[in-house]
This record gives C-alpha cells, sequence and structure tokens, in this order.
C-alpha cells in the first residue's frame, strides 16, 4: 500500500464510507501477508519507497501460484523478477491483467498511473548488455520515473557516447551496464556531476569469469561518486537510480 492509497483509506473512514472493522481489517494486513511459503511485504512502500518485489528463480508452481491470489487483492504495485518463460505463462493465467515485460523477465500488477519523474539515465556498453539494462529501465519506470535508454556506447568506440552528453549531465541518477573490463563507467563518472550507478554483467570472454573481473573492476574505479551493485543485478540499479531521483524530486 502506497502513501497516497492509506491516504484515500483514512478519508474513506473520515467520510463514513467505511467502517471500524474495515478499516481495521486492513490496517492489520499492512505490515504483511503470510503465505505459509512466503510472507509478502506490503509495508514496504510506506516503510521503503520500494512496493514489494517478488524474485521468482527458484519459487516452483504452487507458491506462485499462491503469490499470483495475494497479489490479485493487493492494491500496491507488486513486481515479478527474473521470471521464466514458464513462469511467465503461470503467472499471466493467474493475472491476466498483468503487465509482461519479456525484455526485462519482469511482471507486473497494481501498476500505479503517475507523473513520471525525470531524471534517470540507463547507458550499456554494448547490445549484449541490454538484458540487464532493460531489468534497471523496466524497474525504474514502474517506480515513477522516465528513463532515458542510450545504448551501445562502451569504450571500444567511445566516441558513439559523446552526443549524449547533455543528457548525461541533466541526469540526477545514472545507472551503466557493462561487462568485458568494465571501462565505460570509468568514462561516464569522469564526464558527470551525478551519481553513477555501475552494474558489472557477466557478458565477456573467458577470464571474464563470469562477471567477476568486470565487478572488481568497477570497484577499482578512480572516479569518485561511483557505486557498484553485484553482477547482472539490473534490478537493484533501477531501485537505487529511483531513490536518488524521487529525493531530488522532493518525495519522502
Amino acid at each position: 500500500m502506497s502513501e497516497i492509497e492509506l491516504i484515500k483509506l483514512l478519508q474513506l473512514y473520515k467520510n463514513g464510507q467505511i467502517d471500524d472493522s474495515e478499516i481495521l481489517e486492513t490496517i492489520s494486513q499492512l505490515p504483511y501477508k503470510d503465505l505459509g511459503c512466503a510472507k509478502l511485504d506490503t509495508h514496504r512502500g510506506l516503510r521503503c519507497g520500494v512496493e514489494e518485489v517478488i524474485f521468482c528463480p527458484g519459487k516452483i508452481p504452487e507458491h506462485l501460484q499462491s503469490i499470483c491470489k495475494a497479489a490479485a487483492n493487493m492494491t500496491g504495485l507488486c513486481i515479478f523478477t527474473r521470471v521464466s518463460s514458464d513462469q511467465a505463462q503461470l503467472i499471466l493465467k493467474e493475472l491476466p491483467e498483468a503487465n509482461y515485460y519479456k525484455d526485462a523477465a519482469i511482471i507486473a500488477v497494481n501498476i500505479v498511473e503517475q507523473d513520471k519523474l525525470e531524471g534517470i539515465a540507463i547507458v550499456t556498453g554494448g547490445t549484449s548488455d541490454i538484458r540487464v539494462a532493460e531489468e534497471a529501465a523496466i524497474t525504474a519506470e514502474l517506480m515513477g520515473n522516465r528513463v532515458e535508454r542510450i545504448y551501445d556506447v562502451g569504450a571500444a568506440g567511445i566516441h558513439r557516447l559523446f552526443p549524449y552528453l547533455d543528457t548525461l549531465r541533466k541526469a540526477n541518477a545514472i545507472v551503466v551496464v557493462a561487462g568485458m573490463e568494465g571501462a565505460l563507467v570509468t568514462v561516464v563518472g569522469g564526464l558527470v556531476s551525478a551519481p553513477v550507478i555501475a552494474v558489472p554483467t557477466s557478458v565477456g570472454y573467458g577470464a571474464n569469469l563470469g562477471g567477476m573481473t568486470t565487478l572488481l573492476s568497477m570497484l577499482n574505479s578512480c572516479v569518485p561518486g561511483v557505486s557498484v551493485v553485484n553482477i547482472d543485478n539490473g534490478f537493484g540499479g533501477g531501485v537505487s537510480a529511483h531513490l536518488i531521483n524521487r529525493k531530488v524530486h522532493g518525495k519522502k
């Protein structure tokens, strides 16, 4: 439940449109919904500014079905991440009104229409990094942000980045998604004053070691103001950019 939804609920009670038992029932469910196999954090939006998120890998169909049934009765945004094709079929059958973002492997239900906050740019080193970048971009957009995408501008052809410098310098938060040696984050970080969130990907040749080389390279960036999330963690990068951007816009 979001802050806006809670205010609406209290207004309904104040106007006599719902009674004591109804508001107590609703408020009693705010901390979490206990499904046995999972405890949905329905209070997270009020507490942290980020609604409940379901990480799908490893979840068996029966557990996903239980979560979907609970999500159908929630009022706030609920995001399913890292959704496989089989899981997508199951979730969309249970939640036919949900939106499926295949390139990002994300499904979202109870999307709240709202004015989008300007200020986030997402940059990739190569086309192979777009899958992770889209996870970041869709996450940030679902949380109420407008995202500028700047893809395939890696250090091997750095001149491709220069036409977008104005866009980068206007951003409040920049997510840089790159594999290989991860040099792009240092280049971008040295050109802007905004916080830069580095997302290392597992894209690369043998000695890339599944993204470990990129991760260590980004952690050793000589540019101040760069923070690093885990390998392929586009979701984490998108959330970090969202939290920065909403503060810049004066949101709690």
